[in-house]
Order: C-alpha cells, then sequence, then structure tokens
C-alpha cells in the first residue's frame, strides 16, 4: 500500500440489505490546522446504520462512515503543533459546535459523512479535535468511548444535572450511550434503574452497577418500577427512544424532576402537558455535546479508571456485519472494527 492510498469500508448505496465494501482510496494529507491520524480502531453508532439505510438527511455517496475512532497522529498540517505527531489520541466527533455552550450553531456537524469517517486506516481532521487517549484504555476501548461518551454525559451531568444519591432512569439499556450512562451515573453515586426487552442485558446491567431493571415487555413494568421505589419518585430520566416509554418516563418522574431526551429511535412520544405543568416538570433535549463537554467526560473516564462495555469487535473488513447486529438491536454496549494492532 502507497502512501497516497488506504483502505476504507465506503458506502456507495443507501438502502435495506446494501453492504459496505472494502476499497482502496486515496489517502489525503492534513492542511493548515488539520491532523492525520492512523487509526488503529473505529467504533459503531446507531447514526452510521440510519445513514446506511438511508434515514438521514443530506447523505453523500460515496461516503465514509464512522464517528468514533482512536489512533496515533502521524501527521500535522501548517499551525499546528509537531509536539502531536506519534501521540496515542481520541477523537472528538463534535465538529465546530460553536461559541454558544447551551445548543451547538448553524456550522455543527458531526465527525463523518458528510466528512469521511473513521472506517479507514487513515483520517484527517480539525487538529483541535484530537484529545489525548486516557492511559488505562487500549485503542479498542478507547475508540468505543467518543460519541457515546459524550451523549451520554451531556444528557445526563451537564443537561441533566445529575447528584450523587438521585434516582435515574435509563429506558432500554444495551446501546453505546445507555451503557455509557449507565457506568457513569453509578460511578457519579447515583442509583440506577434501566429497562430493556432482553433478560440477558438486564444481567449485564446489574453486573455493570444497575440496582434494578425490568422488561418493558411486561404490561406493568411501570408498576414494577414503582413498588421498587416504596413511594418515592425517580429524579432524572435520560431517554434515546421516545415512543410509548417515554410518556412512562415522565409518569414515574417526582415533582420538578427532569427527563432529557436524546433520540427519537422509537419515535414520537404522547405528552399529557396537564402533568407537565403541575408536576412543574422540566423536559430537556440534549444532542452530543461542545469540546468541553468532551474534555470533561475523558476527564471523568481517566479520573474514575472506567472502561466502556465493549460487545464485540470484528476486522474493519466485517462492518456489514457489525452493521446488521445492530440494526437487529442485539449488541450490550459498542460494537468495534479493529483497523491495526
Amino acid at each position: 500500500m502507497s502512501s497516497e492510498t488506504m483502505k476504507a469500508v465506503v458506502l456507495e448505496k443507501t438502502e435495506k440489505g446494501s453492504t459496505l465494501v472494502l476499497r482502496t482510496v486515496p489517502q489525503r494529507m492534513p492542511g493548515p490546522g488539520e491532523a492525520q491520524v492512523s487509526l488503529h480502531a473505529a467504533a459503531l453508532n446507531r447514526r452510521d446504520v440510519w445513514i446506511r439505510l438511508g434515514r438521514y438527511a443530506g447523505i453523500k455517496l460515496p461516503s465514509i462512515l464512522g464517528s468514533d475512532g482512536a489512533g496515533v497522529v502521524s501527521a500535522v498540517g501548517a499551525g499546528v503543533s509537531a509536539d502531536w505527531v506519534g501521540q496515542a489520541v481520541v477523537l472528538n466527533p463534535s465538529i465546530n459546535f460553536g461559541p454558544n455552550p447551551e445548543a451547538q450553531g448553524d456550522d455543527y456537524r458531526i465527525l463523518g459523512m458528510p466528512d469521511d469517517g473513521t472506517y479507514a486506516e487513515s483520517i484527517v481532521l480539525p487538529a483541535e479535535n484530537l484529545v489525548e487517549k486516557p492511559a488505562h484504555l487500549d485503542f479498542v476501548e478507547a475508540a468505543a468511548l467518543p460519541l457515546a461518551g459524550l451523549t451520554a454525559y451531556r444528557a445526563l451531568c451537564v443537561r441533566g444535572q445529575l447528584r450523587p444519591g438521585q434516582t435515574v432512569l435509563i429506558p432500554g439499556i444495551g446501546s453505546g450511550v445507555s451503557t455509557m450512562a449507565l457506568m457513569f451515573a453509578h460511578h457519579l453515586g447515583a442509583k440506577v434503574i434501566v429497562t430493556s426487552s432482553s433478560r440477558d442485558k438486564l444481567a449485564e446491567a446489574a453486573k455493570l452497577g444497575a440496582s434494578f431493571g425490568v422488561s418493558y415487555r411486561d404490561t406493568d413494568w411501570e408498576e414494577q418500577i414503582s413498588r421498587h421505589l416504596s413511594g418515592s419518585r425517580v429524579d432524572l430520566v435520560v431517554d434515546g427512544a421516545g415512543g410509548e416509554a417515554w410518556s412512562k418516563g415522565l409518569n414515574l418522574l417526582r415533582p420538578g424532576g427532569r427527563i432529557v431526551s436524546y433520540g427519537a429511535t422509537a419515535g414520537l412520544a404522547q405528552i399529557d402537558l396537564r402533568k407537565v405543568f403541575w408536576k412543574q416538570l422540566n423536559i430537556l433535549g440534549s444532542t452530543m455535546g461542545s469540546a468541553r463537554d468532551f474534555s470533561e467526560m475523558i476527564a471523568l473516564v481517566g479520573a474514575g479508571k472506567l472502561r466502556p462495555c465493549v460487545d464485540q469487535v470484528l476486522p474493519l473488513a466485517e462492518a456489514t456485519r457489525a452493521h446488521e447486529r445492530m440494526e437487529h438491536g442485539q449488541q450490550m454496549g459498542k460494537l468495534v472494527l479493529k483497523i491495526r494492532d
């Protein structure tokens, strides 16, 4: 392989059943303010699956997907310190969040379509999106961290303002974000309740620190949680699904409680506004996060020696197989593509 080309997994069409193809593609060198990273591992996110299926706005084809990655800086462009070269890094997938810490700006985008992403041997991105890899993580674990860790941290700690001793409900445990939120909340001294359709995932969640879990296939799962709480209520709900479970989460909140929504994979939710105003509830939205959020998340992971929950590690050439596992909701934690040792 010459220095001007690299192997990458390329999305060439978008439809159900479409595959990701391993190709030899041009390798771009960094321009001013940019850095090139030789990737050791990349990780999947639900966003990647939505793009492959054609259910995402502004799709550009062909495209190299992937928002999560970790590797070693191999070159830098003008204006970037040469001290970065040789450093092991994780990539902040939040590009141009903007100066307002409350919400992203108009130029905001997520790494991996329209920009080339991390399903490749190498990537070029703004040098300001490099962060030193936590020393206790290997490259596979580090690659599992960025998007899910950032989303979970902002939803839980920045928007949700979680405090030690509070009770948080995380519906639909199993995704990268939900498992990361469970890990963070438990580490921060919260009591964590989870739901899932899988008994195996509930058992794994208990190992990660969940104090109680219930199957949302049980018609009385809301009542089961109420009985477990013995009359008390939930302080915070962190939800990425929406749908019917969102409304039940609202019912479980204490007066003045908070629900943070970071996704709607199960569809739209019905809102009883009478409960919202009478209980003085706080409904908050959250998407990804700022550079400061990312730095704080990495610091939390480093200080607590926390390790992301990794479901499976597959070679880069098997990206389609990894997508299929995520598409069917089989994973518990992050699916990672190993690119080099």
